[in-house]
């Protein structure tokens, strides 16, 4: 198939894929491609940070071509009349990242859903929606793999830990880097030696974070300091209040054996389900509602009629992108490797921390054209097959 053949087919495709989306309720969004850098830089997963194309506007705002389509999307909801309403969008378009060897600008397709309270039943259905488009392509072998930030940081709340090694523990969560690792290193004895301010540093242990990040930040404004290191004085002061934590005492060994059996759990969805009960049941955990949540997930996506015995489940799958804060996934080819097809997940958090006064329910889905179409077959490749 020639080049052009090939454009016409994904056209032919993805038009189909967007008039199924707009049929189920999304309609079509087309936000600008010049966007803010900033929420990118504080939102965005560490891999996406590092391959922002960034440029200064004559006013000095940083400005980004947009990577991906959900905090655009988002912003564009925000700053319209639906604001704060159920709402659901569509789009597809180029995005632009730095990766390396391939193409820097590249197709990306998706759904975003907002202001839906019935969590469960929206997230089915983005997972359904996200079968439907793999299945439209002609890809029928998939892996699904999902999971739940959501039931970590209920896990963390739950143990009570001090405020430092809450925020610690779920940002290693969320930017896939080795959470075991780190829990490791957080359970060492601390170190013998001591200095001239370990008495402000053991006061400062387990204290409010945004009170002891205010006095901190202006001791050291105080001295003068505006950067060190290009690491702006707010980010001097949580880095000083980290290690006060962390010298005031080890992570308690049996919140570490809690945390690797709750990491260890996976497998069947129902399975999975049963095994964090136990574990709530045994160590007297209220992470009740987090579970309930899940359960309830995989009954309306069994309703889609969704495979859910099917479905790979794991409590420490996790995205890499710090919005996201519950019901989590990626759809793969059977043994294509780790790069996803499709994948997305729930974000609640981000409209508040995009300037929303009240938090919005947000679920949604990207899917990664380039992959879908090269993995795929066309639905006019399979016709000339049959005539051939």
């Amino acid at each position: 198939m020639t080049e052009a053949a090939a454009s016409t087919g994904t056209a032919a495709w993805a038009d189909a894929l967007l008039a199924s989306f707009a049929q189920a309720g999304y309609e079509r969004a087309e936000p600008a491609i010049l966007q803010p850098a900033e929420p990118f830089l504080d939102l965005s997963g560490e891999d996406i940070r590092k391959s922002l194309y960034l440029t200064t506007d004559a006013s000095g705002e940083e400005l980004c071509l947009r990577p991906d389509l959900t905090i655009p999307v988002a912003r564009d909801y925000l700053a319209s009349k639906r604001a704060g309403q159920v709402a659901g969008f569509s789009y597809l378009g180029p995005v632009f990242r730095y990766r390396g060897g391939l193409r820097s600008e590249f197709q990306q397709a998706g759904i975003e859903s907002f202001g839906r309270q019935d969590r469960p039943a929206a997230d089915a259905e983005m997972l359904a929606l996200a079968l439907e488009a793999t299945g439209a392509l002609g890809v029928k072998e998939v892996e699904i793999r999902t999971g739940d930030v959501a039931l970590f940081n209920a896990l963390i709340d739950a143990l009570d830990l001090y405020p430092v090694w809450r925020r610690r523990l779920i940002k290693d969560f969320n930017r896939k880097v080795s959470l075991e690792q780190d829990l490791e290193r957080l359970t060492l004895a601390t170190s013998a030696g001591r200095n001239e301010y370990e008495g402000v540093l053991a006061a400062l242990a387990g204290s409010d974070r945004k009170a002891a990040l205010a006095l901190v930040t202006d001791l050291v404004s105080i001295a003068g300091t505006a950067q060190v290191g290009g690491r702006t004085v707010a980010e001097i002061a949580d880095r000083f209040l980290e290690q006060s934590t962390l010298k005031g005492g080890a992570l308690p060994h049996n919140a570490l054996g809690l945390i690797k059996r709750f990491l260890a759990i996976s497998g069947d969805p129902d399975e999975a389900v049963a095994q964090l009960r136990a574990l709530a049941r045994d160590a007297k955990l209220d992470i009740a509602t987090a579970i309930d949540q899940l359960e309830a997930r995989i009954g309306f996506m069994a309703a889609r009629g969704i495979d859910v015995s099917s479905l790979r489940f794991s409590t420490s799958f996790g995205r890499g992108l710090d919005y996201y804060t519950g019901f989590e996934f990626e759809v793969h080819a059977k043994g294509s490797g780790s790069e996803p097809l499709v994948a997305g997940g729930r974000y609640d958090g981000l409209t508040t921390r995009l300037g929303s006064a009240t938090p919005i329910p947000a679920v949604g889905f990207a899917i990664w054209v380039e992959a879908l179409t090269r993995i795929g077959r066309k639905p006019a490749d399979s016709r000339s097959a049959r005539t051939s």
